[in-house]
């Protein structure tokens, strides 16, 4: 079978891990795209694939499948549209943009094209996350009625140069809000349904050298669900816990302990499964294994435009309700 040709725009961390993950999974050719010129040399050396330091220079000089775009989120529709015009399948990294001005456009182009696109919440991959949703799915709970998040870590340990990256400015995708919590909202999406209203309120409260927000509480609903995220990027332990409460049970989601758990109404206390992960790549590998049969049309987990737009609108709505202080209900 011929491998298709994938080209990564963009060789920050993101894009270099999607790289090494694709190269993976030794089903795809891959080639990237990078305009600083260091990054570029260490990243066609390291990995010894070819690269190019212009955009319009690389697509046209191949004939590509399929693009993976880890830009800057105010540029990912832009580059999404141009890939999709030229018959590319697209992968977007997250969060799909910065605001909604446009994403009817891409959705648009999406459906006339006939092209696979989605959108990279890796999330969709956790083992236990998986578990956790074809359990809520089964119907033996009965209906969710409350979910609580608490999630952390301490920030600069993870990414040590987040002063001098995007997260910095809230205008090229950074702070708590658009950079890390979107990832739980998005998952929560996954687990029971669109968000429909969101009061917020945020701080910045320790990390040096930025301002944007790195704590954010959030009361929510998903229709008829009650939801809380409670999210910082300075505590001590890197964990998430999620609680899903339902009519005659509840469950417990525990990615850092690699686990979920059920508890029966009735029931003495937890019973817990085991979902193993042995690194952080083996998701992004699993992303791109999806992404790859998605190209040949297989069914996927990965999130889809209409999902990621439907995130894209929290996003906006935890902004607005923080800065006016009003809860916000999305449409």
């Amino acid at each position: 079978m011929i491998q298709p040709k994938i080209l990564v725009i963009g060789c920050g961390s993101i894009g270099e891990r999607h790289l090494r993950c694709l190269l993976q999974t030794g089903r795809a050719a891959v080639a990237v795209c990078e305009v600083k010129t260091d990054l570029l040399e260490r990243i066609r050396q390291q990995y010894h694939v070819s690269g190019f330091g212009d955009l319009q220079l690389a697509l046209q000089s191949e004939r590509w499948d399929a693009a993976i775009i880890c830009t800057l989120a105010n540029t990912h529709i832009d580059f999404a549209l141009n890939c999709l015009a030229r018959g590319l399948h697209v992968l977007i990294e997250k969060p799909l943009a910065l605001g909604l001005e446009r994403s009817g456009e891409l959705h648009r182009a999406v459906v006339a094209s006939g092209k696979f696109a989605a959108v990279g919440y890796v999330l969709h991959f956790l083992p236990c996350l998986k578990s956790a949703r074809e359990h809520l799915r089964g119907g033996e709970f009965g209906k969710p009625l409350q979910v609580s998040v608490s999630t952390g870590q301490h920030f600069p340990t993870f990414r040590p140069a987040y002063r001098e990256i995007y997260y910095a400015r809230h205008e090229t995708g950074g702070g708590g809000i658009q950079d890390s919590l979107t990832h739980n909202v998005n998952a929560v999406e996954w687990l029971l349904g669109p968000t429909t209203r969101v009061f917020c309120d945020a701080a910045h409260q320790a990390l040096e050298g930025v301002s944007v927000e790195d704590t954010v509480c959030v009361t929510a609903r998903n229709g008829e669900v009650l939801a809380s995220y409670a999210h910082n990027q300075f505590q001590a332990p890197n964990e998430t816990t999620y609680l899903i409460h339902c009519q005659r049970g509840s469950l417990k989601i525990e990615p850092h302990e690699q686990r979920w758990g059920v508890w029966p109404r009735g029931a003495p206390g937890w019973k817990y499964h085991l979902a193993p992960v042995q690194g952080r790549d083996d998701l992004f590998i699993a992303q791109a294994n999806a992404f790859l049969d998605g190209i040949r049309g297989a069914p996927s987990n990965l999130c889809t435009i209409e999902e990621a737009i439907q995130t894209l609108k929290f996003n906006l709505a935890a902004l607005q309700s923080w800065r006016q202080g009003v809860p916000v209900n999305i449409t």
